[in-house]
């Protein structure tokens, strides 16, 4: 899964009584445990994906992404930066605190997905929950969202087909027509091999897979000449799937990285 930044805000609220009061009543006293139920409390370890949006669409198409890793804290993206905040859920309306994001180049259309998520948030929505659906209600602006585990399950890393749509790299994240032509693909089987292409030549190699990491190679592979763009897609596939990589798999898509900040976003077929 993808690896949010969590802000935890923790209120713990303790009253108690020493002092007696102005008739000489001392023995009377009051507590308020921390743990005590929240608006938030059916929320709390869930994400949710949006499925409709009325009002302003979503620059570069979204989907919009919020989550709950913690009591009290929010999580946020729609499709390329991620933003952390505290949250307040009193009275059916999203309070957020100052919302810090990842600050990734957005190619495109997404260059607009964070101010349209912050100003959502920042008009301090409403919220109604029934089941895996929540709704946000904002002036002028409503998204529906369903349980990410409802609407998009976790796909296998073994046995699926992951087709690279994006380049990641320390400063970006990126796709291209060349990119989006080729296709590069790869897939893992149950014998810790995998297969693929890197959208011009074929390759197959050893890939290990431990906890989090996916150890790829040495890889073998084809040597049929590429057209230029299509090379510099081929390196940096081939890049990425050279030894130990971290990955996370987020419904119906993966995400390989490197520890150089290089890596590869992958959709499966």
């Amino acid at each position: 899964m993808r690896t949010p930044i969590v802000l935890l805000a923790l209120l713990a609220v303790a009253t108690s009584g020493g002092c007696g009061s102005a008739d000489g009543d001392s023995g009377a006293s009051t507590t308020t445990s921390a743990s005590a139920a929240s608006p938030g409390d059916a929320l709390w370890g869930r994400t949710f994906v949006s499925t409709s949006v009325t009002g302003p669409a979503i620059p570069g198409g979204g989907p919009l992404e919020v989550a709950f890793p913690e009591r009290n804290s929010i999580a946020m993206s729609a499709g390329c930066n991620r933003g952390v905040s505290s949250v307040d859920l009193a009275d059916g309306i999203v309070r957020t605190g100052a919302i810090a994001t990842t600050m990734m180049a957005c190619p495109g259309e997404l260059a607009g997905a964070d101010k349209w998520m912050t100003d959502l948030f920042e008009a301090r929505p409403t919220w109604a929950l029934d089941g895996a659906i929540l709704t946000l209600t904002a002036p002028g602006a409503a998204v529906t969202l369903t349980d990410k585990k409802t609407a998009n399950p976790d796909r296998p890393v073994v046995g699926t087909t992951w087709v690279v749509d994006t380049l990641v790299t320390p400063q970006a994240v990126s796709t291209s027509a060349a990119l989006e032509a080729s296709a590069p693909t790869l897939t893992i089987d149950d014998a810790g091999q995998v297969t693929g292409s890197t959208g011009c030549n074929r390759f197959n190699g050893p890939a290990t897979i431990a906890g989090d990491t996916i150890t790829f190679g040495p890889l073998a592979t084809t040597r049929m000449a590429c057209p230029a763009d299509v090379a510099d897609v081929e390196r940096s596939v081939l890049h990425v799937l050279d030894g130990p990589v971290t990955y996370e798999v987020d419904g119906p898509t993966m995400r390989l990285t490197k520890d150089d900040g290089t890596g590869l976003g992958l959709r499966g077929a």
